[in-house]
Parts: structure tokens; sequence; C-alpha cells
């Protein structure tokens, strides 16, 4: 264990960031080069021997917390590596982009600053990389069974990990050319550097995983078995023909339907969903493209949405050298300490700074959120393109315009970053695999991952934003493996994979 009394010396100390003007100038992950193991073992020392570690709660993967805490403060990093990856598959994943609840559930959190959760998390995982502690963990036999696992994202990822690991034949098809869903062209460089992504497939490869890329199941509609699809560039493969090869198949295809902003303007151009922004982006980190066909370089930016996808946004105009940059929030400015509603363990809404936020002051002096606006709709010079948004002040709770509360802001680039309304909507796999939709517009399943639709859906599961809708990395992850338990039970009429939650859990809250 760790020192008992260590919180009460040790202050709270996270990770610093590189310099906002070095971050700036390249697409390194704003961690890049940091020493960190002093201090990780440091901040390692402060968990406490608190006898019921609530931060087990607060992470659905249900990771062992305090117990990589203790080998990390004694600097065992192999035991440390071990604990880490007995309930998470990718922590160097989780380590970078996870917001970490655990740490707004840990004890300390009651009243006093909490553990660097996350911070020790990545520092463990790299550490482990950088001693070649990962290996391939290939079966000892095989089961005969095959699993298909539509979508390569963490979700699909994580569940043909494992039912590799149980030693049943696992392809994954890819409608994209390259494998890791959002993780490869959603998330920007500088907070996850695609070298990760490949060191985990590389694994996963030896494992005897079978990857398919370029293959767009069920896509476009009623497309038969080797038709193109010249929407993606992929092949189309009929979703049908799938399920009979397979005995089994996972659906973690995610939630990219994005969600609209119906306003007088939307037709102009100029005006993007933000994951069309962000993976033109990170193609060009890819190589596929000398400059981005959807670049911010010198134009007034303005993001509607002040989530994460947002904040993505934000730190990739920045470094295309946009003009200026203004993100919208029709929330309220929320406070700094946790609120009276929002008690200690949940996950609170308070003021948080990312690290592009961070960034924009740095380079403005301000932060570059309006809080409490709304956009009224969008104006256009005479080619058609837009060249301001007109928006209001909204009240904190009905959200109604607030008089004289409307602006004008020059926009030159328009990002919509509102959110997903689940899986696509076009395409064959809904028919195919005999999938039905749920009231909140994501596959239907029951509480085990078992696809609702009938006879057809027999043997097809949903993990993932597919049927969670928009949610963490660190769900998507845990419901690949929990789908992968229910997917080896089926097969074999029993497991003994882990299953840390189940289709319908939700995260802590008041």
């Amino acid at each position: 264990m760790t020192d008992p009394f260590g919180f009460m010396k040790i202050p709270r100390r996270p990770v610093p960031a590189r310099p906002v003007e070095a971050r700036l100038g390249d697409w390194r992950e704003v961690y890049a080069g940091q020493a960190l193991l002093p201090l990780i073992s440091e901040q390692a020392n402060r968990c406490m021997d608190c006898g019921l570690p609530f931060c087990h709660s607060g992470c659905p993967l249900g990771n062992l917390i305090p117990e990589w805490n203790a080998y990390a403060a004694r600097g065992n990093w192999r035991a440390a590596y071990d604990r880490l990856h007995a309930t998470n598959n990718f922590p160097e994943v989780t380590g970078r982009l996870c917001p970490a609840p655990c740490e707004d559930a840990c004890v300390l959190a009651i009243n006093d600053d909490p553990v660097t959760i996350k911070n020790v998390e990545q520092a463990i995982a790299d550490e482990g990389l950088r001693r070649g502690y990962l290996a391939p963990r290939p079966p000892e036999r095989l089961s005969g069974k095959t699993v298909a696992v539509i979508g390569s994202g963490p979700a699909g990822l994580a569940a043909a990990q494992q039912l590799t690991r149980a030693g049943h034949t696992v392809a994954v098809y890819e409608r994209s050319d390259r494998l890791g869903g959002l993780l490869r062209y959603g998330i920007p460089e500088f907070k996850l550097e695609k070298e990760q992504v490949e060191l985990r497939i590389g694994q996963m490869r030896e494992e005897g995983t079978v990857f398919r890329t370029g293959v767009h199941v069920g896509g476009p509609a009623g497309g038969a078995a080797g038709a193109s699809d010249t929407a993606s560039g992929a092949v189309s493969l009929d979703a049908a023909h799938l399920r009979r090869r397979f005995d089994a198949v996972v659906v973690a295809v995610g939630a990219l339907e994005g969600r609209e902003l119906p306003v007088p303007g939307r037709e102009l151009l100029g005006i993007h969903q933000a994951m069309e922004y962000l993976t033109c982006a990170n193609r060009v980190r890819e190589g596929d493209y000398p400059a981005s066909p959807v670049s911010a370089e010198g134009r007034h930016v303005i993001i509607v949405g002040g989530g994460d996808t947002g904040s993505d946004c934000l730190g990739t105009a920045l470094r295309q050298g946009a003009l200026s940059v203004v993100q919208l929030d029709i929330n309220p400015v929320p406070g700094d300490t946790r609120p009276d509603h929002q008690p200690w363990p949940v996950y609170p809404k308070v003021y948080r700074i990312s690290h592009a936020h961070e960034e924009a002051r740095g380079r403005e002096g301000t932060d570059p959120r309006l809080f409490a606006s709304a956009t009224l709709c969008f104006e256009g010079d005479a080619a058609g393109r837009v060249r301001a948004l007109r928006l209001t002040a909204v009240e904190p709770v009905a959200r109604r315009p607030v008089g004289d509360g409307e602006r004008v802001l020059p926009a030159g680039l328009v990002l919509l970053a509102l959110g997903f309304n689940g899986p696509e909507r076009t395409g064959g796999l809904p028919d195919g695999l005999g999938l039905t939709w749920d009231a909140r517009g994501t596959f239907a399943r029951d509480a085990a991952f078992a696809a609702l639709g009938g006879p057809r859906a027999s043997g097809v599961f949903v993990a993932g934003d597919a049927g969670r809708g928009q949610s963490l990395v660190v769900w998507a992850i845990a419901e690949g493996r929990s789908a992968a338990a229910a997917v080896d039970r089926y097969l074999t009429g029993s497991t003994e994979l882990p299953a840390p939650v189940s289709a319908f859990d939700v995260p802590l809250t008041a």
C-alpha cells in the first residue's frame, strides 16, 4: 500500500504541459517529452488507505487504481503495468483522453485535492511501452467459432481483443482506409499521437485478430457484396451476407449522426460539421493532403458547441493559424466549486479549462468561450459564403433570448460541434442485421448487449456509442469488454471474460 499519510504531506501537482507557444508551433502531444516518473511516483503516494475506494465506482472499467498507485509509488512499473491491464485494454488511450471521473470520485475529493489518477495511468502505460512490456497474448487454443466486429473504434477494438484472446477467430471490418475509428480521424494528433493506435493494432494482429479496412458493411443501402461505395471509397459488403458467414457479429459503428443547427443561413459555404473538419486535419497529419480542404488558416472561426469536440476544433484551428476563434456554449458559466446538487462522488459540472482553452487564453489573453449564447442566424456575402454569425444571450435555465442580448461576430469558418444523434441512418446495416432503433436514436439492445429485432438479430450484439449514444472513451472500452463476454457466453454457453458494465448502466449522478 501507499503511505497512508502521503496526502497530508504531499500537495497535488499535476504533470505540467509543454509551454503554449511550443504546443501551437507543432502537432505533438501537449505532454510530449516531459519528465514524469519522479513526479508520478510522488503523486501516486498521495493515494490514501481509504478502505472503500470510490474511484472504482467512478470508473466504468473498475480500474484497480489503489493497486497500481501503490506499485507506481514504489517504482515497480512491471506490476503497475500488469494491474493497469487487468481491467483496461488501452490505458495509454484513456490516460490521454478520459476526463477522469475517477478523480472526482476519489475519497480525497470530499475535502481536498484528489490524486492525479489520470497522470499516473498515462505514465504507467507509457513507461511500460518504453520498457518493452507490451507483448501479444495469443490464445492457447482456438474455439472454432468466428466473430465479425463492425467498426474499429475503442469499443470494437476492445471487443475484438477480448474475443481473440478467448480463442475465437475474429475479423474487424472498418469502412475507412485506416483503423482506429474516432481515435484515428476524430481525435487530434496533439491529444493522441497515432503511434499509440498503431502499437495496439500491431499487438492485436500478432494475437490473431484479422483487420479488413475499406469495407463498408451495409453501405450503400441495398448494395451487394463487393459493390463499390463511391461516397466513401470503400467496398460495400451486404450485412446479411456477413451475418451468414460468422457465428456472431458485434456492431460497434459509433454514433456519427451529427446534430444540425436549423437556423437561417445554414446553407452558406464555410459552415461544416466538426467531425468533417477534424477528419480533414487528421488526414493532413497522415499525409493524405498537403493542406486541409477545410482550414481555419487566415479566418475568423466560430465553434458552436461547448463540449470536448468543440475544444478539439479550437486546438486545431489555433494550430492552423486562425485569425480568431470563438467558442459558443449555450450553458451558463459553471462555478469553480462543486454545486450542492452534484455532491461527491458524482462528476460535477464545474468551470474547466482544456489544453485548447489554455492555448487560446495564452495567445489571445482571454477565455475563447462565450457562455449562455445561442445562434440566431448566419449572414453571407455575395458569393454565398458565411461572413458573420448573429447570436443572442440566453437565460440560464429556460434558454430564452435576453433583451438587448444580440451580437454579430465575424465568421469565415463555422464549425458545428453540437454532439451526435446516434448511428448514421443511411445504409443497409440495420435491415441486413435485423437491428431496430430505440427512442434515443441508437440501436436497441437488451442489458446483455444482444440486439433487439427478432430472429434476424439473433447472434448480433451492439457495443459502444452505437447502443449507448455519444459517451466517453472509457465507457466504449468497458462496453467492448462486456459485449465480448456476452458473445463468448452466446458461443460457448459460459464465459470467464470480465463484464464491467451492463448495457443499461449509467455514470454516477446525483
